[in-house]
């Protein structure tokens, strides 16, 4: 069977994000990291972020150990950032340049997948 068009183009674009793990300046991420880290970023509209609380007890991903331990992975990646606001003891994620960098460089693999 042939594959169609467009499911070249994701695979393309599959294999191009798997080469971005190999390079040096991108963070390898396991793939509750990356589900968390895609969490977040989706959640980081203006005005609008995630808490720690909010993330940690998304049942459907994992106990509240696990996921504070990817938090905690993905700050000491430099993915992510604690942000207060009024409330001190209501800690706000959001993505640092890092992080945006790294969905830069996803967008990339999906454009050149496409071409």
């Amino acid at each position: 069977m042939a594959q169609s068009t467009k499911a070249d183009a994701y695979l393309q674009f599959m294999s191009s994000r798997l080469a971005l793990r190999d390079r040096a300046n991108v963070p390898v991420l396991d793939p509750l990291e990356e589900r968390v880290l895609e969490m977040i970023a989706l959640a980081s509209t203006p005005g609008e972020r995630l808490s720690v609380t909010e993330v940690i007890t998304t049942a459907k991903l994992g106990s509240p150990t696990t996921l504070h331990n990817r938090l905690k992975s993905l700050r000491s990646k430099g993915l992510v950032e604690l942000a207060y606001v009024d409330d001190v003891s209501r800690r706000q994620l959001q993505l640092t340049t890092a992080g945006m960098s790294y969905f830069d460089s996803l967008a990339k693999c999906m454009v050149g997948a496409v071409k």
